[in-house]
């Protein structure tokens, strides 16, 4: 069959590659266009975008860059008329995806979707334009079954697909050496996949360099950005020499940084559920533009903005949020994280989340769920 599949970020590409190897291991004929990331492209078919040429974030970000946001939708349906697939699959991503789920389905397409938008969080209204334009929807936290049980929509809770990734991440004996890091504690800064996020946030975090002279803060690169982009940011932050060589930079290697450390830093998103699967303390960082955060303060009717607190329903790890997100209050808790009673508290609360989100194969499981919807078959 064919499958045309729309990811925008680079989490989305990241289980949309898994997602990909779990179709062709159902569908030996499987042929695949989409948008996504490197990832994706590794499992074959044809990339049409790349993920990095996507991503907005926040109501402000998303106005000034508009017409390219209505030029790639326009593009997008032209583009799935021409293919003419078997089934879109859309991932996440919902400001783009929820439009072509409307055009698709008005269109005789079957439009499955993996990874639900967060509509729980805010403008949960939009469930009813969800049950008009998608054909069956694949949850993977498990508070979402419930929510759309709520309006009449069954979905599939498959879990989450991360729990994959984390069990297959290997240690690396000699990681410290290649990178040259020394044998002092890490503490990992890992500031966002978006150049909006890294430019507000990772000033911030080496802001708390200086406080903790013990450590050594490894700055986690995302696979869509550029070093420079972390670079300069590093050359604006005032460090005294010692401070500054107490800092690196390690790209696409976040799995295995986090393996090795102590705590992290860490803004809000997938980011710090990937944290806590590997059992590293954290402290959940954000920051938008004044106009944006304020817009979202109007809309948003969840608790928390982390994953972790989200999906355990209470805090288990500290958030600090717009003007909480300064040097001296990170450090603070920062600080709370090194000592061994809360690591302990933590240590247990992440032991209860790994049981809440279910077990290994999520995407295996979401991909022969769609193959047998799409023809009618059992496993």
């Amino acid at each position: 069959m064919k499958y045309y599949i729309i990811s925008g970020e680079a989490s989305g590409d990241l289980h949309g590659s898994n997602l990909m190897k779990g179709l062709k291991a159902r569908d030996p004929e499987a042929d695949f266009r989409f948008w996504g990331g490197d990832l994706m492209q590794q499992q074959g078919g044809r990339l049409v975008k790349h993920y990095k040429d996507l991503a907005f974030m926040g109501f402000v970000e998303v106005l000034l860059n508009i017409w390219t946001i209505l030029g790639n939708i326009r593009f997008c349906k032209k583009d799935i008329t021409a293919y003419q697939p078997d089934a879109l699959i859309l991932i996440d991503y919902p400001g783009f995806n929820l439009r072509i789920a409307k055009w698709a389905k008005a269109r005789g397409i079957k439009v499955l979707y993996y990874i639900s938008p967060q509509i729980w969080a805010w403008h949960s209204s939009r469930v009813h334009g969800i049950k008009a334009s998608v054909d069956k929807m694949f949850v993977i936290l498990p508070f979402e079954a419930p929510f759309y049980e709520q309006y009449g929509f069954p979905v599939e809770f498959v879990g989450h697909p991360l729990m994959d990734v984390v069990q297959e991440v290997a240690p690396e004996p000699g990681f410290r050496a290649r990178h040259n890091l020394s044998k002092a504690p890490i503490i990992a800064l890992l500031p966002g996949s978006r150049k909006q996020e890294i430019d507000r946030l990772l000033s911030v975090m080496l802001q708390v360099v200086p406080l903790f002279p013990e450590h050594q803060f490894v700055i986690a690169g995302a696979p869509a950005q550029h070093a420079i982009a972390y670079w300069q940011i590093l050359e604006k932050v005032y460090l005294r020499p010692g401070d500054r060589e107490r800092v690196k930079f390690i790209n696409n290697q976040t799995y295995l940084l986090l393996q090795e450390a102590e705590a992290a830093l860490v803004t809000s998103g997938t980011a710090t559920l990937e944290t806590a699967l590997f059992e590293v303390p954290q402290v959940v960082c954000y920051k938008g533009s004044p106009l944006s955060y304020f817009i979202a303060r109007q809309l948003v009717n969840v608790k928390y903005i982390s994953l972790v607190n989200l999906i355990m329903d209470r805090e288990i790890v500290k958030e600090l949020i717009q003007d909480e997100c300064w040097p001296e209050r990170i450090a603070e808790e920062l600080q709370k994280l090194l000592q061994p009673e809360e690591r302990e508290r933590i240590a247990a609360d992440y032991k209860l989340l790994k049981e809440k989100v279910g077990s290994p194969g999520a995407s295996l499981r979401a991909a022969g769920k769609m193959y047998e919807y799409l023809t009618g078959q059992s496993a």
